[in-house]
């Protein structure tokens, strides 16, 4: 297997981010990332040698990595195949949204009086719209991630960081098998921006409203996107596309 990244950045290169103390966590924190950018894509099969080699960690180590990833529904098992970068199935799809849902908008619904910190939820919208004038639409997709996750980070609460962490990490497995990047996340910088300005001018009710019709956009276009892409659906838990 490869260990460099469509950029040219090497998996050898995060090695410095697991410190002097190796745990699986911290393994765990940089297949997390890399899943979520792309580097290893749904249905991938990862090798325990090549990257326990580039990352300078024991068998034993990178293997509860896996297994910490694996119950984060981002990897999946195969008796006798090995582990692989999971491929979502449409009903995953849905059900991230009504996570998203009962999580993203209660947030705003429990906002206390403003102002409110948005700095984040400001640098997320503006990191998108030079990505979209650049036409990056892959880094438009990351600024919108940023977006969501700076917005739940208004509630204070690193339970609640930590899980959405997990579902957006998973969610951007139905964005890299999806062709039209653009189609798919242009449309929300406008509405990126409307919800913070409905904050800014401290109308949270606004705030929320704007939300919930965003999800539940976001959420038909890419049912109907990611139906397109993986024709019938993946299985729950199947390793590749059609498997």
């Amino acid at each position: 297997m490869e260990t460099t990244g469509p950029k040219g950045g090497g998996l050898a290169d995060d090695r410095h981010l697991l410190g002097r103390t190796s745990t699986a966590e911290r393994v765990a924190d940089i297949l997390r990332t890399r899943i979520a950018e792309g580097y290893f894509p749904p249905g991938e099969r990862l090798s325990e040698e090549a990257i326990g080699k580039a990352l300078g960690v024991s068998r034993n180590t990178l293997r509860e990595a896996f297994r910490l990833l694996t119950h984060e529904r981002l990897l999946v098992h195969e008796l006798n195949r090995g582990v692989f970068v999971r491929v979502l199935a449409v009903q995953d799809v849905d059900d991230i949204y009504r996570t998203r849902h009962l999580v993203e908008r209660a947030v705003v619904q429990g906002l206390g009086e403003p102002p409110y910190p948005l700095e984040g939820l400001a640098a997320a919208v503006e990191v998108g719209e030079d990505s979209a004038g650049d036409r990056d639409w892959r880094g438009v997709s990351t600024a919108n991630i940023h977006f969501h996750r700076e917005l739940v980070a208004l509630a204070g609460s690193p339970r609640t960081d930590e899980l959405m962490r997990s579902v957006l990490a998973e969610l951007r497995l139905a964005f890299h098998v999806v062709a039209d990047l653009r189609a798919l996340h242009q449309p929300y910088l406008v509405r990126n921006r409307e919800i913070l300005d409905a904050l800014r001018r401290g109308e949270p009710t606004e705030a929320e409203r704007l939300l919930a019709d965003y999800l539940d956009d976001s959420r038909a276009r890419l049912v109907e996107a990611y139906a397109l892409a993986v024709p019938g659906g993946a299985r729950d838990g199947a390793s590749g596309p059609g498997a």
